[in-house]
């Protein structure tokens, strides 16, 4: 494969199945934080959605759902990393850092180089900022992975 190849960005068609369902899931967060819709009603409108069947499914409900039934813990792990009050931070980025923190703590298969890119390049995407995310170790550390399941 020629360097140029290689440096060209993933096109959405070759985006992988969890990068999708972070997508939706984000998009099902944003529906939940500003028109406090229900987690079942957010998810059976994001199925329906163009491009749904290319997601990992599995991986969008546990983004989905563990983030709406954890917000309480999640916003714990958040508030003392960010440089201003909850309430200003826009739905996008917090429902970003939601999702980060919750892949941090619940899934421990990917590794944590992983999500923090992952978190990172969707807070681009979205107009969000990366800025929050501060530096991969006080990140990392908020969600305390147990060292033996760090990567």
């Amino acid at each position: 494969m020629s360097s140029t190849a290689e440096k060209t960005p993933r096109k959405s068609s070759a985006k992988s199945g969890r990068s999708r369902s972070r997508e939706f899931a984000l998009q099902g967060l944003y529906q939940f934080l500003v028109g406090r819709n229900e987690a079942a009603d957010i998810d059976v409108f994001t199925r329906d959605l163009s491009g749904f069947h290319k997601s990992d499914s599995v991986h969008y409900d546990a983004l989905l759902y563990g983030c709406i039934e954890h917000r309480d813990v999640l916003d714990a792990l958040i508030v003392p990393l960010l440089d201003r009050k909850l309430e200003e931070i826009s739905p996008i980025e917090h429902a970003v850092m939601w999702m980060g923190a919750y892949e941090f703590q619940h899934c421990i298969d990917v590794p944590w180089r992983v999500v923090l890119n992952e978190y990172i390049e969707l807070a681009k995407s979205f107009g969000g900022s990366a800025q929050w995310f501060g530096t991969p170790t006080a990140c990392r550390r908020s969600a305390s992975r147990p060292r033996s399941q760090q990567r």
